[in-house]
């Protein structure tokens, strides 16, 4: 019996990367996004204020934003195989202490999740701009569709499973350990190659990264779109609880919203191939966003739309942003340069999202305030979205400008 072809030795690495790509995007959001169903319960356990709940929301986007500049550096000193795995390793050990006990290790535990996401957020698009330099679109959709495919699943389950299985909220979030040691096992063939810096793929460095308006635009994409996405994941079980939903409805709201982010990731990859530009996407996203916030407030008892309208755009600008990094830039280190800055001062706009929301509630004594506030911003993200979707990249080397294929 005859057999096909052997498989290229070249084919196979590129369907193991592809596929440990894959594992490490399932830990770039499901840590973080399945503690809000339990948020509750981690209150009545240590007795927390609503504003140190808030700052479980917050830690996670004050660690991106002070690892990002960080991951550059990483890949360029270990290699990007090397960083990313350190990456998963530090996951991991978050989620262990988040879940063991005492106070203090919840929050350190929860900063230490967010830093070692913040590596993997920074340096996965380098990563595509290296190995898939004419799929970036599609790669990007892919890990998106992924890692907004765990987060759903993670936001469905952990309430059922700190309840109803009898964990407790520490058991629940201690099982999501399961993420990085699985990305751990399949990631552990890439050490294998050597060790390149970043700095012998690419051209010589020019200007810096943020002098340029491009670059800036790209961030302000991210950081409006981050700070109302992680305003809704930290805050929408108390909004739909306001509206009259139970915490076990809210807990599946939350996974629908986090399911409806992933879709697009099937979507976008293909279509922004046959595109010229972005500018139509990003503004069609974006006013989405702002069409679910409002039908939240207008039309309450359509919940279910609402939050898949709202995961849906907001979805899909992430994963805009994050091919931004590679179809805006020349190289893979300019990519983590662009991306290092994106989400450092995205992330940090995005940490005042949460508190700063809690705040205007409670002085407003109602969720249409905080609303309004944040269609006002996806608003502004439809205008800076259109800016970042035009058909340029950033020059930050000699030579004459090059336009994405």
């Amino acid at each position: 019996m005859s057999q096909g072809p052997p498989v290229p030795p070249q084919d196979r690495r590129m369907v193991l990367l592809l596929i440990g790509i894959l594992l490490v995007a399932t830990n770039l959001r499901a840590p973080i996004t399945g503690l809000a169903p339990v948020l509750s319960l981690i209150q009545d356990a240590f007795n927390l204020s609503t504003a140190r709940a808030g700052l479980l929301t917050t830690l996670p986007l004050l660690a991106f934003a002070l690892g990002s500049p960080v991951a550059p550096w990483l890949a360029h000193r270990f290699g990007l195989e090397r960083s990313l795995f350190g990456a998963l390793v530090l996951i991991a050990g978050g989620v262990v202490l988040r879940s063991a006990g005492p106070a203090w290790s919840l929050f350190a535990g929860t900063a230490a999740i967010g830093a070692g996401i913040a590596v993997g957020n920074v340096l996965l698009p380098s990563l595509l701009k290296r190995d898939f330099p004419s799929r970036i679109a599609t790669v990007t959709g892919a890990y998106a569709l992924t890692m907004g495919i765990a987060a759903a699943v993670a936001s469905a389950t952990v309430y059922p499973l700190a309840t109803t299985v009898g964990l407790g909220w520490a058991g629940a979030l201690l099982a999501m350990v399961l993420l990085p040691v699985a990305a751990m096992l399949l990631w552990w063939p890439q050490l294998g190659k050597p060790a390149v810096g970043q700095a012998t793929a690419a051209a010589q460095a020019g200007s810096p990264i943020w002098h340029h308006a491009l670059a800036w635009q790209v961030t302000l994409f991210m950081g409006l779109n981050s700070f109302i996405y992680y305003v809704m994941i930290g805050w929408l079980p108390a909004i739909l609880a306001s509206l009259g939903y139970s915490a076990a409805e809210a807990g599946s709201l939350h996974g629908l919203m986090q399911l409806a982010s992933a879709v697009p990731g099937l979507l976008l990859g293909p279509l922004i191939q046959r595109l010229k530009d972005q500018k139509l996407v990003a503004l069609v996203m974006s006013l989405l966003v702002a069409a679910g916030l409002l039908g939240l407030q207008l039309l309450p008892g359509l919940a279910s739309l609402w939050v898949a309208c709202f995961g849906f755009g907001a979805g899909a600008c992430i994963i805009l942003a994050l091919m931004f990094m590679g179809l805006r830039t020349e190289n893979p280190r300019q990519a983590a340069a662009l991306s290092g800055m994106a989400q450092c001062a995205g992330y940090t706009l995005a940490a005042f999202g949460p508190p700063l929301i809690g705040g205007l509630r409670d002085l407003s004594q109602g969720w249409s305030a905080p609303l309004a506030m944040c269609v006002m911003l996806s608003l502004a993200m439809a205008v800076v979205g259109m800016l970042a979707g035009r058909n340029r990249r950033i020059r930050t080397t000699p030579g004459p400008a090059r336009q994405p294929a």
